[in-house]
């Protein structure tokens, strides 16, 4: 059995600066990260576990000696911040209404007003929707909506995306860790590359030339297989990875001369995550919008898409057929939680603070070289770290370290690809906690003598 594991997704718990960083630990701690690894199945990106946590506000988490972390990750849930008091309340009232569930078959008030709230904030032309309980069931959705209104069953998407790990979600995914070993994956998942200016593979420097090179990937899989119900794609990637504005016109004009969806996976980027309250806005509006994650509040596992009111014509047939589709209890979190978005001007903030820490790691990048690349849109940024400038050659190790540095120093985040430091904080984070950013790595740098 093969024993390397992609870095893709993720910083893995299997190297040797996990199991240093794992020494220091307190005992407490160490006796319930060993609890944990005795009864759950281990993964690799997830069990072992880093660390445990004692409680997580705002935007920060804490490990059970009440170490506050700055936290860049969230798994995406935080927009609003952890715990946050707006939502946790109206979840406790709707609790109290006796009111938690409601079968199949029946809808309540809190799941319409949820339903017409993201309808009111979505690009125009989106306004039916439908929920599930998580991220990979949203993206089941829309592909299945996809290949029936159209009739076709083949699907566009793109390497090094994750759409999730249910096996159509994971096919159209363009990640091996989540398709090797699994035998004969969905058919007819097609991929290309994602538009990547800084690492494009032809050394182009003009992103007008990079962009045709990328969509001819498409027009070639088109000219051969026509019979397509969709193109599924993060307008922004997870990484991130910002196209242009050019490309995703293109790309839509290719989806309307041969029939297919355009789905947009904003699972991670909704909710004010790109300086808009949807990162769709800032390119084209796609024929079906995935959202989840921060849908929860960070309280509960909710998700759902929005789509046209031209493809509501499925009556006899089920999409989605969820028990939990119209769960009272998550979609008060949901609504709750984009009320508190809007009365906060958290997408503002996203905006504003993205723009400022954009702009503080860029400078640091003028000092420390391993910085090759700084790319993102509002409050969703990656850092690409180098071994060298001209060569781009992705410094592995250096970023691993610089991760558990940082840790030491109360910021937490996420490797992706290796060598690309994520940071998606929460919206409710301040200009004080971007200097801390910066001065964390700053502080980094110098230790590990970059």
């Amino acid at each position: 059995m093969p024993t390397s594991v992609s870095l893709e997704q993720g910083d893995i718990n299997q190297s040797a600066l996990r199991s240093e960083y794992h020494q220091h630990l307190s005992p407490e701690t160490k006796k319930i990260i060993e609890e944990d690894a005795e009864v759950f199945l281990h993964q690799a990106l997830s069990t072992p576990v880093m660390n445990a946590l004692s409680k997580t506000e705002g935007a920060f988490i804490y490990d059970m000696n009440g170490k506050p972390y700055l936290d860049l990750h969230g798994n995406g849930v935080h927009n609003a911040g952890f715990s946050n008091a707006y939502v946790i309340e109206k979840v406790i009232n709707q609790l109290k209404r006796s009111l938690a569930f409601t079968p199949r078959r029946y809808t309540n008030i809190p799941a319409i007003d949820l339903a017409k709230k993201l309808v009111s904030i979505a690009p125009a032309g989106l306004n039916r929707v439908l929920f599930c309980p998580g991220g990979s069931e949203a993206i089941e959705m829309a592909v299945m909506l996809a290949k029936q209104i159209t009739g076709k069953w083949k699907t566009i998407s793109f390497w090094d995306s994750y759409h999730g790990t249910g096996f159509q979600a994971a096919s159209v995914g363009g990640e091996e860790h989540f398709s090797t070993g699994n035998g004969p994956m969905v058919p007819g998942s097609f991929h290309v590359e994602f538009p990547n200016y800084y690492r494009n593979p032809w050394g182009l420097a003009n992103t007008d030339d990079i962009d045709e090179e990328y969509i001819r990937q498409i027009k070639i899989i088109l000219h051969r297989h026509p019979d397509m119900s969709a193109l599924i794609a993060e307008p922004i990637s997870a990484t991130p990875v910002v196209p242009s504005q050019h490309y995703w016109k293109e790309v839509q004009s290719l989806c309307k001369r041969y029939g297919m969806f355009l789905i947009f996976d904003e699972i991670i980027e909704g909710f004010g995550r790109t300086g808009k309250m949807f990162a769709s806005e800032h390119y084209v509006t796609p024929d079906v919008l995935v959202l989840g994650k921060t849908l929860g509040g960070g309280l509960m596992p909710f998700a759902g898409i929005i789509t046209k009111d031209e493809y509501n014509v499925l009556q006899h047939r089920s999409v989605g057929h969820f028990t939990h589709e119209k769960n009272p209890l998550c979609c008060t979190a949901g609504l709750a939680t984009i009320e508190y978005i809007e009365a906060n001007d958290l997408v503002e903030n996203s905006a504003k603070l993205g723009d400022y820490l954009m702009d503080q790691l860029k400078a640091l990048g003028e000092t420390y070289p391993i910085i090759g690349n700084v790319a993102g849109k509002g409050l969703h940024i990656g850092v690409d770290l180098v071994k060298n400038k001209k060569t781009k050659e992705r410094a592995v190790k250096e970023a691993e370290a610089i991760m558990y540095h940082c840790m030491q120093q109360g910021v937490a985040f996420k490797i992706i690809e290796g060598n690309i430091i994520t940071m998606r904080p929460s919206l409710v984070i301040t200009k004080d906690h971007c200097d801390m950013i910066v001065t964390a790595l700053k502080n980094s740098f110098e230790k590990i003598n970059l």
